[in-house]
């Protein structure tokens, strides 16, 4: 079981750093690092990492609006975790959907 981190920057003069420390810090085995808009349908970064994951992986951010802007986007990602087998862990919100409590907290 692999926690994999992604990290995600909106331009790119923005800095990444803070999110991939915390992430690293979490024990992330591998990070992802996108520099792009949270509305962007494509975000290579993000393929790659859902690409990645394995079923008993953790998919790690530091905040949940990096998944996505819109609640649609990030549920749509969430749902495509759990059918996977997926957990997802959000750090400074303390959500996470490894266990049923975190699993109802999220889709509330």
């Amino acid at each position: 079981m692999a926690t994999i981190g992604y990290a995600r920057v909106s331009t790119r003069d923005q800095n990444p750093d803070g999110q991939t420390d915390a992430l690293e810090a979490a024990g992330c085995d591998k990070i992802f690092v996108e520099h792009s808009s949270g509305t962007l349908a494509k975000r290579p970064a993000l393929t790659e990492a859902l690409g990645y994951l394995r079923e008993g992986d953790s998919l790690v951010v530091t905040k949940l609006d990096r998944l996505g802007r819109s609640v649609r986007i990030l549920k749509q990602v969430a749902d495509e975790l759990q059918q996977r087998g997926v957990g997802l862990k959000a750090l400074s919100q303390g959500i996470g959907t490894t266990t049923p409590g975190g699993r109802l907290f999220f889709h509330l």
